[in-house]
């Protein structure tokens, strides 16, 4: 690994100037950039910790919502007794993330900004399009766990559990830099690659998530987030879905269906809403859901059984949403 200047700001002004200076790069709970650090795939000049701010580690809500800091850890986030039963979706995907350990310490702000797990990506061997190459080796290559929906002209999925159920949420993102603070809705704040190719976001250089502000869900809204993995234990999302719907007498008025695994970014799917709102949730409803999620889905050679998986995922979510046993 190759040397570098540690840093432990008092402030976040602190925190924002060392992140402004050329070749410096942010940790938290330290479980994404440490090991791409070992890889080689980044060498920062200078590592910030932004655990030696304290007042980012809160969770608090009021009568707007929920305000998450981001410092707060993920084994916080899922345990947390207002998260779990009004937030449901977020507390189940914050549950859903790695093993107990890697939970304790990894930080929902860290969660939101990883780095993808693109095997070619992360060789550091491998000068893939994404770290200034001339291809998408996943193109031609073993893309068994890359995107079914992208616009190319890489296809890359984002690792987050947490996004897609923010974004289900309606959550927004604090954000601050040299030029102040800024607040963008979180299906704002990721990019696909042929709008920001060698990012995943839309954080320039000095800039740090600070906080992530959840409205207060509407009366009769529930959620939930599942995720499918090739084994139980600590694992990434082969498809994953958050669901949030808010029922009135047994009709569904308002819906929001964003997949993880699938795509560059937490794919948030207005056709799958679209099937359920202004009807009744039932196993015909949640299998519409599931077919629309998938409209346009263009798989690679080796991962079309992503379709058939995410389509069954949606439609298990709707229900398990709606409290329906199938």
């Amino acid at each position: 690994m190759r040397a570098f200047v540690y840093h432990q700001p008092k402030t976040l002004a602190d925190a924002v100037r060392l992140l402004s200076q050329r070749g410096s790069m942010a940790i938290a709970g330290g479980q994404d950039i440490l090991g791409a650090m070992k890889d080689g795939l980044f060498e920062p000049e200078h590592l910030v910790n932004l655990k030696s701010l304290p007042e980012l580690g809160q969770i608090e809500e009021n009568a707007s919502g929920l305000h998450i800091g981001a410092l707060a850890t993920l084994a916080e986030i899922a345990e947390h007794p207002v998260i779990r039963r009004d937030y449901t979706a977020l507390a189940e995907a914050a549950a859903a993330v790695a093993t107990p350990q890697i939970r304790n310490v990894g930080t929902i702000g860290g969660n939101l900004c990883q780095r993808p797990r693109c095997w070619y990506f992360r060789d550091p061997h491998v000068h893939c399009l994404k770290k200034g190459g001339d291809q998408c080796y996943a193109v031609r290559g073993d893309n068994r766990y890359h995107a079914i929906i992208s616009p190319g002209p890489c296809y890359i999925v984002h690792p987050s559990d947490c996004a897609p159920a923010l974004i289900a949420l309606g959550a927004r993102a604090t954000v601050a830099g040299a030029r102040g603070t800024r607040t963008v809705a979180l299906r704002d704040f990721f990019q696909m690659p042929d709008k920001n190719l060698k990012g995943e976001n839309i954080l320039q250089p000095g800039e740090v998530v600070t906080r992530v502000i959840v409205p207060k869900p509407k009366a009769g809204t529930r959620s939930t987030y599942l995720k499918v993995r090739e084994k139980d234990s600590f694992d990434w999302a082969l498809v994953s879905v958050a669901v949030v719907i808010q029922l009135q007498g047994g009709i569904c008025r308002a819906a929001s269906v964003v997949l993880g695994g699938v795509a560059p970014v937490p794919y948030d799917s207005p056709a799958a809403a679209k099937a359920l709102v202004g009807k009744p949730v039932n196993l015909q409803t949640a299998a519409a859901a599931g077919k629309a999620a998938v409209q346009g889905a263009t798989p690679l050679e080796h991962n079309a059984y992503k379709v058939p998986l995410a389509e069954a995922v949606v439609k298990r979510a709707v229900m398990a949403a709606a409290g329906i046993r199938s």
